[in-house]
């Protein structure tokens, strides 16, 4: 089984609103970070998402999505989440740990 298939079979477990939060993830995030409890990040310099709580408090990224991430790492494009995307996206985040 592939990591990736590990996540599809969990999130019949996640809320709603973690639901579409890993579809976020997968549309804007899967090319350069691991957004499953296993997997290596496709570029080693981008942090698996199950480890970002780690290194930044859950508060600190919420208000960096909220006014546009310019560079978590040097081939980041910058984005800017909207309200609900941002409530969605952290609660798929807290669903890793």
């Amino acid at each position: 089984m592939l990591p990736s298939d590990c996540l599809a079979q969990s999130s019949g477990t996640l809320s709603p609103s973690a639901q579409r939060g890993v579809v976020l993830a997968r549309t804007y995030c899967a090319r350069c970070h691991s957004i499953d409890k296993v997997s290596p990040s496709p570029i080693t310099i981008a942090p698996a998402f199950r480890d970002l709580h780690k290194l930044y408090p859950l508060e600190r990224l919420e208000e960096a999505l909220a006014e546009g991430l310019v560079t978590g790492h040097p081939t980041m494009p910058e984005f800017r989440f909207a309200p609900d995307q941002i409530g969605d996206f952290l609660n798929f985040l807290k669903s890793l740990d």
